[in-house]
Protein backbone atom coordinates (compact mmCIF):
# COMPACT_ATOMS: atom_id res chain seq x y z
CA UNK A 1 0.00 0.00 0.00
CA UNK A 2 1.28 3.46 -0.86
CA UNK A 3 1.84 5.86 2.02
CA UNK A 4 0.99 9.36 0.82
CA UNK A 5 2.56 10.95 3.92
CA UNK A 6 5.98 9.77 2.79
CA UNK A 7 6.67 12.72 0.49
CA UNK A 8 6.43 15.24 3.35
CA UNK A 9 8.47 12.93 5.56
CA UNK A 10 11.05 12.48 2.81
CA UNK A 11 11.39 16.25 2.43
CA UNK A 12 11.82 16.62 6.20
CA UNK A 13 14.57 14.00 6.43
CA UNK A 14 16.26 15.33 3.27
CA UNK A 15 16.29 18.83 4.74
CA UNK A 16 17.66 17.55 8.06
CA UNK A 17 20.38 15.54 6.32
CA UNK A 18 22.58 18.60 5.74
CA UNK A 19 24.64 19.89 8.71
CA UNK A 20 24.32 23.54 7.63
CA UNK A 21 20.53 23.28 7.55
CA UNK A 22 20.51 21.60 10.96
CA UNK A 23 22.69 24.42 12.27
CA UNK A 24 20.30 27.01 10.81
CA UNK A 25 17.38 25.33 12.56
CA UNK A 26 19.34 25.15 15.81
CA UNK A 27 20.15 28.85 15.53
CA UNK A 28 16.46 29.67 15.06
CA UNK A 29 15.58 27.50 18.05
CA UNK A 30 18.26 29.07 20.28
CA UNK A 31 17.22 32.66 19.68
CA UNK A 32 15.00 34.27 22.27
CA UNK A 33 13.10 36.17 19.61
CA UNK A 34 10.36 34.53 17.57
CA UNK A 35 12.22 35.07 14.30
CA UNK A 36 15.50 36.22 12.79
CA UNK A 37 16.17 38.11 9.60
CA UNK A 38 18.04 36.21 6.93
CA UNK A 39 21.15 38.35 7.34
CA UNK A 40 21.13 37.79 11.13
CA UNK A 41 20.65 34.08 10.57
CA UNK A 42 23.48 33.89 8.02
CA UNK A 43 25.99 35.96 10.02
CA UNK A 44 27.89 33.12 11.80
CA UNK A 45 28.16 30.87 8.74
CA UNK A 46 31.26 30.91 6.51
CA UNK A 47 29.23 30.61 3.31
CA UNK A 48 27.78 33.19 0.96
CA UNK A 49 24.32 34.68 1.39
CA UNK A 50 23.09 32.99 -1.84
CA UNK A 51 24.17 29.62 -0.39
CA UNK A 52 22.24 30.35 2.81
CA UNK A 53 19.23 31.32 0.69
CA UNK A 54 19.35 27.93 -1.06
CA UNK A 55 19.45 26.16 2.29
CA UNK A 56 16.51 28.25 3.47
CA UNK A 57 14.60 27.32 0.29
CA UNK A 58 15.01 23.62 1.15
CA UNK A 59 13.91 24.24 4.76
CA UNK A 60 10.89 26.23 3.53
CA UNK A 61 9.91 23.52 1.03
CA UNK A 62 10.07 20.95 3.84
CA UNK A 63 7.85 23.17 5.99
CA UNK A 64 10.50 23.46 8.71
CA UNK A 65 10.64 27.25 8.57
CA UNK A 66 8.28 30.01 7.58
CA UNK A 67 9.41 33.27 5.98
CA UNK A 68 7.70 36.58 6.59
CA UNK A 69 8.47 39.72 4.58
CA UNK A 70 8.12 43.08 6.28
CA UNK A 71 9.18 45.88 3.94
CA UNK A 72 12.64 44.95 2.67
CA UNK A 73 13.38 42.61 5.56
CA UNK A 74 12.65 38.87 5.41
CA UNK A 75 12.41 37.01 8.71
CA UNK A 76 12.50 33.27 9.32
CA UNK A 77 10.59 31.44 12.01
CA UNK A 78 10.88 27.80 13.08
CA UNK A 79 7.88 25.58 12.30
CA UNK A 80 8.05 22.41 14.43
CA UNK A 81 5.16 20.38 12.92
CA UNK A 82 7.22 18.46 10.28
CA UNK A 83 9.84 17.55 12.89
CA UNK A 84 7.09 16.29 15.20
CA UNK A 85 5.86 14.02 12.39
CA UNK A 86 9.41 12.75 11.86
CA UNK A 87 9.75 12.10 15.60
CA UNK A 88 6.49 10.12 15.58
CA UNK A 89 7.81 8.05 12.68
CA UNK A 90 11.10 7.41 14.52
CA UNK A 91 9.28 6.60 17.78
CA UNK A 92 7.28 3.88 16.03
CA UNK A 93 10.52 2.16 14.95
CA UNK A 94 12.09 2.75 18.35
CA UNK A 95 9.16 0.90 19.95
CA UNK A 96 9.52 -1.94 17.42
CA UNK A 97 13.26 -2.37 17.99
CA UNK A 98 12.95 -2.02 21.76
CA UNK A 99 10.36 -4.79 21.76
CA UNK A 100 12.52 -7.01 19.54
CA UNK A 101 15.61 -6.48 21.70
CA UNK A 102 13.60 -7.10 24.88
CA UNK A 103 12.37 -10.39 23.41
CA UNK A 104 15.94 -11.35 22.52
CA UNK A 105 17.17 -10.51 26.03
CA UNK A 106 14.35 -12.54 27.59
CA UNK A 107 15.18 -15.49 25.32
CA UNK A 108 18.85 -15.35 26.23
CA UNK A 109 18.12 -15.05 29.96
CA UNK A 110 15.61 -17.93 29.99
CA UNK A 111 17.58 -20.32 27.79
CA UNK A 112 21.20 -20.30 28.96
CA UNK A 113 23.68 -22.05 26.75
CA UNK A 114 24.77 -25.40 28.22
CA UNK A 115 28.41 -25.72 29.11
CA UNK A 116 29.90 -28.01 26.52
CA UNK A 117 32.50 -30.55 27.60
CA UNK A 118 35.79 -30.63 25.74
CA UNK A 119 35.16 -32.26 22.42
CA UNK A 120 37.61 -34.51 20.60
CA UNK A 121 37.91 -31.90 17.89
CA UNK A 122 39.36 -29.39 20.36
CA UNK A 123 42.80 -31.01 19.98
CA UNK A 124 42.69 -30.39 16.26
CA UNK A 125 42.01 -26.70 16.78
CA UNK A 126 45.16 -26.10 18.83
CA UNK A 127 47.80 -24.07 17.01
CA UNK A 128 50.69 -26.09 15.61
CA UNK A 129 54.25 -25.42 16.57
CA UNK A 130 56.21 -23.39 14.08
CA UNK A 131 59.13 -25.03 12.38
CA UNK A 132 62.43 -23.32 13.00
CA UNK A 133 63.38 -22.69 9.36
CA UNK A 134 62.68 -24.00 5.92
CA UNK A 135 65.09 -26.55 4.56
CA UNK A 136 67.76 -25.11 2.32
CA UNK A 137 69.94 -22.07 2.46
CA UNK A 138 69.43 -19.62 5.26
CA UNK A 139 68.84 -15.97 4.40
CA UNK A 140 71.83 -13.60 4.55
CA UNK A 141 71.90 -10.99 7.23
Amino acid sequence: MVNYQASALDRTFAALADPTRRALLARLEEEKEDSLTISELAKPFPVSLPAIMKHLDVLTDAGLIQRTKTGRSVSCQLTPAPMEQAMEWLARYERYWTEQLDRLAAFLENDPWPASPASPSSDASRPRRKKSTKPGRSPRK
